[in-house]
């Protein structure tokens, strides 16, 4: 299976086809005020699908979409338009709607008024469209009827599934809503500070919202403020979609600031449920750090078994020998990653070492913590990949 993760990528354009993409919710509730609900809208539904292990399309896929085609976000669509959008992404199905808001006296005094919300999904390899499914609330519910959306959608789209409304959404509690608008201010921004800001006020205004939590961790870890990132990450919850990406960046956050068990635990559950090649090697590493060499020398050599090509892999491996003593291994391992880098100064200097039989000397630093971890992720890769295999 793992050896499989290596083609994701160049499979991955013909896996296209089983994918569902939730389009922005149209505004028809005549105020320019409550335009960022279609888009609350679309994440809420595009989150709770993927959380379910359905195959979704991301904001970035949706945008390069409406470049090609030159349509402007937030505009309706019609449904040609709705049908293009989908051709264009290789999507299986499309899931849009509409939002209106209707008078407070039917969502009580107190309100502000009621929210309806109404989507329909495009099935377009059967070349047909389901039925429409609304919901009506309160407009300072606006989170659970996004929440509710979710779930009526992933049972327009996978009947079969077995948890019911209420085990759905308990694991979902009520956001607030200017939290939740703050959020999507925050994605619809441009420029960074902005961005930042709104993220910050979401997840101020609601300390169990995950979302801005994520976002905000991966700033700062683009940053390399990674103490920061980590106290932000640590905060997106398991039943958020970014849970298993979010504790792999964590997972790089402690690595940088040396809490190599701490980076241990967050990719060893990370491998548990997303077996990536980049996980493994990770996990590796942060064993080395601990001085478990044969853990470290088990996991580089799961990370091979997906991607035997990468010199990283084949380097990480014979250093983690060397430094266990391993001499013999640890020369054909660096043989191996020459093989694939023959430029590679380290691993030149290591070889040498190793057929030596030359362990490291005092005050030798270069020679340190020389272990490489990856930054990417792909889980959307692998879940594509899994999807296909199983059919």
């Amino acid at each position: 299976m793992l050896r499989l993760l290596g083609l994701a990528i160049i499979v991955c354009a013909s896996l296209r086809a089983e994918t569902v993409v939730v389009l922005r919710f149209f505004n028809h509730a005549n105020s320019a005020g409550l335009d960022w609900i279609g888009e609350s809208i679309a994440e809420s539904v595009q989150d709770s699908l993927a959380s379910e292990g359905l195959l979704v399309l991301g904001r970035e896929d949706k945008a390069e979409a409406y470049r090609r085609l030159s349509l402007r976000p937030g505009a309706e669509l019609t449904h040609a338009s709705i049908l293009k959008v989908g051709q264009a992404l290789d999507a299986a199905r499309v899931v849009y709607g509409t939002y209106e808001l209707l008078p407070a006296e039917a969502a009580g005094a107190a309100s502000k008024g009621s929210l309806r919300i109404t989507a329909r999904v495009l099935y377009l390899k059967e070349t047909r469209q389901g039925p429409p499914f609304s919901n009506l609330g309160a407009l300072e519910d606006v989170a659970e009827l996004e929440a509710r959306l979710g779930w009526q959608t992933l049972r327009q789209l996978d009947p079969r599934t077995a948890q019911s409304e209420e085990e759905f959404l308990k694991v979902r509690p009520p956001v607030r809503i200017d939290a939740v608008e703050n959020y999507v201010r925050g994605l619809l921004a441009t420029e960074p500070e902005q961005r930042q800001h709104l993220f910050m006020q979401a997840a101020r205004l609601d300390e169990h919202y995950s979302p801005p939590c994520f976002q905000l961790g991966k700033s700062y870890w683009e940053k390399r403020e990674y103490k920061v990132a980590a106290g932000w990450l640590a905060r997106v919850g398991p039943f958020d979609r970014r849970y298993l990406e979010a504790q792999f960046v964590l997972g790089l956050c402690r690595y940088q600031f040396d809490d190599y068990t701490g980076a241990e635990n967050s990719f060893k559950l990370v491998a548990g449920s997303m077996p990536l090649n980049e996980v493994f090697n990770n996990l590796g590493a942060a064993e080395a750090q601990l001085n478990n060499y044969p853990a470290a020398i088990a996991s580089f050599q799961k990370a091979l078994e997906g991607d035997d090509a990468d010199p990283d892999y084949r380097f990480n491996l014979g250093y983690t020998e060397w430094r266990a003593g391993q001499y013999a291994a640890a020369a054909e391992s660096f043989r191996a990653a020459l093989d694939r880098a023959p430029n590679d100064p380290e691993a030149t200097l290591l070889l040498d070492r190793s057929l030596k039989s030359e362990a490291a000397r005092p005050g030798e630093l270069h020679l340190e913590d020389r272990v490489r971890v990856k930054t990417n992720y792909d889980e959307e890769a692998y879940r594509q990949l899994q999807a296909e295999l199983k059919k």
